[in-house]
């Protein structure tokens, strides 16, 4: 057995779905199905029951999946362990910083920094949340800024921020209006954020808008977020996106673009700090013990 099968009946265990299990494994469905499949081989028993709209844990799965969490975590603490037992007087640790990060969580971040610059140096590292999770779990990350909901049972979550969203459209179609109703956007196509950069939020959001009659959607691979804002600033597509001006956000506005806030909707997308949390009573103690301090009031936008 090697502990990628474990990794991927985690994934899927905690999905129940194999689709999703893979987007969040960065692989195809096909070959996720199969080492599945494999690992019930090897452990003689079947650990999910399978149908075409519906997946469940068998008995001998849900009896697997705290095993398999725990080795998992044994594993992934590995990194940090041995970096603490050779660590220099002053460390340096890495907080992941997801893209768009607002401004106000950047100046806690910084004011974190100063809190802890005794002990240790802290610096900021980019990525998709997906990807920021993952370092904290492997121990590459001490913390990190992440848009929930993430679901990590070897995380804690401390949620520091509540952005409201509305919809960026094309200006000129829009002159003059203060809000937009959803009714007014049916002719106009959903672009969705970049798959590699999509917060598992906006998984949710695409069903409301689909369901409230939102029909049409355009999907972007490798352009980044200046992507769908050609999209909009040509009159294609609209999308969704912080609504406060001072968002980081708003520095993919181009020419013709405007973000309104919803008359008929409300979304909104919250941010959290995560850490391991046998690391938060570890190594980190003395980090996240200020970070609790620092990011104790969330930040509404």
């Amino acid at each position: 057995m090697e502990l990628l099968h474990l990794r991927y009946f985690v994934a899927v265990a905690e999905e129940l779905n194999f689709s999703a299990a893979a987007r969040k494994l960065h692989m195809a469905a096909s070959p996720l199905s199969q080492r599945i499949k494999d690992l019930e081989h090897e452990l003689g028993t079947q650990l999910f029951d399978r149908s075409t709209h519906h997946v469940a844990l068998t008995p001998a799965g849900t009896a697997l999946l705290p095993m398999a969490r725990d080795v998992l975590d044994r594993v992934g603490s590995i990194r940090w362990r041995l970096a603490q037992a050779t660590a220099p007087a002053r460390a340096t640790v890495f907080v992941g910083m997801p893209t768009g990060v607002h401004p106000a969580l950047r100046e806690r971040v910084a004011v974190l920094a100063g809190r802890v610059c005794e002990r240790f140096e802290l610096k900021r590292w980019p990525g998709s949340t997906t990807d920021l999770v993952e370092g904290v779990k492997d121990g590459r990350l001490a913390l990190t800024l992440a848009r929930l909901p993430v679901r990590e049972a070897a995380l804690d979550t401390l949620h520091v921020m509540s952005e409201r969203l509305g919809a960026v459209v094309p200006a000129d179609r829009f002159a003059g209006r203060t809000e937009v109703k959803l009714a007014d956007l049916t002719d106009l196509a959903y672009v969705r954020p970049p798959e590699e950069m999509m917060p598992s939020y906006f998984e949710q959001l695409d069903a409301q808008l689909r369901e409230l009659g939102i029909k049409q959607r355009i999907q972007l691979a490798n352009t980044g977020y200046g992507g769908v804002s050609e999209l909009v600033s040509g009159g294609l597509a609209f999308s969704v996106s912080m609504l406060d001006e001072d968002s980081a956000m708003h520095g993919y506005l181009l020419e013709n673009m405007a973000v309104l806030p919803f008359a008929d909707f409300r979304a909104q997308l919250d941010t959290g700090l995560l850490w391991r949390h046998d690391r938060g009573a570890g190594d980190l103690a003395e980090v996240v013990s200020a970070a609790r301090e620092v990011f104790a009031e969330p930040i509404a936008k």
